[in-house]
């Protein structure tokens, strides 16, 4: 009976990657991609980025203008954030399997939820330009609704997880569902609801800077501006900053969710 498990399990990656490999080389053929071009032209690569791409003397002048577009998309990404955790918080709420008034607000805020995360950033940017133009607000809500899509999604799993123990015990002692909400579940969830928020933000300060590339706003502006002056020593100093700061977010992210985890 082991043999004839591992024998399925062995047949059945086999078939996995055989699948993925005629589906690689399909796409190859399809799309006309050049293998040997696209390995060789690696060295090109990085051979003109040491010579072009990298922060000079005269790139670092700019560094004043740089600083505040860098805070406005840093500030710009919490904002979205934690604003839409707020909203999150309630649609998942309304729709975990544990917390949920009724069917319909389940079904409404899980149709919600999927509709929301599985739409890009960047085509939220592009739908809501039409209606708003490039802007701060473009960017700001393009942030939100994808923000909001993925931490409802998030929130549901967490409140699921939660142990239906001290649940039905407050249940069993008559207590009202807001007691239940405010006693049993935010409790147990919140560590790990944080940790959420926190990887949002993170991601969402990646993501900010191709938004403002599309937005006309923060430090993905200032990019783009640069890059399309050709003026690569600028555009290079713009991306250092940017990885800085999402290294130094991330560590204050990875500090306080060892405390709280």
């Amino acid at each position: 009976m082991r043999d004839d498990i591992f024998t399925k399990r062995r047949n059945d990656s086999f078939v996995f990657f055989l699948a993925l490999l005629i589906l690689s080389v399909g796409s190859i053929v399809i799309t006309e991609y050049d293998v040997i071009k696209g390995f060789t032209s690696i060295t090109k690569a990085v051979v003109w980025g040491g010579s072009n791409f990298y922060p000079d003397a005269e790139s670092l002048r700019i560094l004043p203008e740089i600083l505040p577009k860098l805070q406005e998309t840093v500030l710009m990404s919490i904002a979205a954030t934690t604003v839409a955790a707020v909203l999150a918080l309630v649609l998942s709420l309304a729709g975990s399997q544990t917390t949920r008034i009724n069917r319909i607000f389940s079904i409404v805020s899980r149709g919600i939820a999927s509709l929301f995360r599985n739409i890009p950033i960047v085509a939220w940017a592009m739908v809501l330009m039409i209606s708003f133009s490039q802007s701060p607000l473009t960017g700001y809500l393009a942030l939100f609704f994808g923000s909001l899509g993925f931490l409802t999604r998030a929130f549901m799993e967490t409140i699921d997880e939660v142990g239906n123990n001290s649940i039905e015990a407050l249940q069993a002692t008559g207590a009202s569902y807001f007691h239940i909400i405010f006693q049993a579940v935010l409790p147990a969830s919140m560590p790990q609801m944080i940790s959420w928020l926190l990887y949002m933000i993170e991601t969402n300060i990646r993501d900010a800077t191709l938004v403002g590339v599309l937005t006309g706003t923060g430090i993905g502006f200032s990019f783009d501006l640069y890059y399309k002056r050709f003026d690569y020593h600028a555009a290079s100093l713009v991306v250092l900053l940017i990885v800085i700061t999402v290294i130094v977010i991330e560590l204050v992210s990875n500090n306080i969710r060892r405390v709280i985890l």
